[in-house]
C-alpha cells in the first residue's frame, strides 16, 4: 500500500499503516470484545474456561434464569469463544481451546487479579 498522509511529521505512520489489519479482521476482534463487554457473558466465559457445564448449572452458578444464560451462551458461541456438545438430553458448554479464548482468559484474570481454581483440587 502506497499511502501518503496530508502532513509529513517525520514519524513512522506510513509504515504502521502498511501493517494495519484489514477492516474485516478488526471487526471480528471488535465483535469478540463486544461479547465480553457484558458482565454476565464475561462471568460465564470465565466459568467455562475452568469447567464444562450444562445450562441449568450455569444458570444456578450465575444466579440467572436458564433462558437468559442460553441467550448469552448463543452469543459467546457465535464468537467462537465457547463450544458445546450434547450428552443425552443435555448440552454441555466449555471454552474453546483456541489461542484467542485462552489469551482472553489469561488477560481477564490478569486485569482483575483473579486466580484460577487449582485444577489439582477440582
Amino acid at each position: 500500500m502506497n499511502k501518503e498522509l496530508p502532513h509529513n511529521h517525520g514519524g513512522k505512520s506510513i509504515q504502521v499503516i502498511e501493517q494495519m489489519p484489514s477492516l474485516d479482521v478488526v471487526e471480528d476482534v471488535a465483535n469478540v470484545f463486544k461479547q465480553l463487554g457484558d458482565a454476565s457473558r464475561l462471568r460465564i466465559f470465565w466459568f467455562l474456561c475452568h469447567c464444562e457445564e450444562c445450562v441449568t448449572n450455569i444458570a444456578a452458578a450465575m444466579n440467572m434464569t436458564s433462558p437468559a444464560v442460553s441467550h448469552h451462551l448463543r452469543l459467546l458461541k457465535s464468537s467462537n469463544l465457547i463450544e458445546s456438545h450434547r450428552h443425552g438430553k443435555e448440552m454441555y458448554y466449555h471454552a474453546t481451546n483456541t489461542e484467542i479464548a485462552q489469551s482472553l482468559h489469561h488477560q481477564i484474570e490478569s486485569l482483575v487479579k483473579i486466580t484460577c481454581p487449582d485444577e489439582k483440587k477440582l
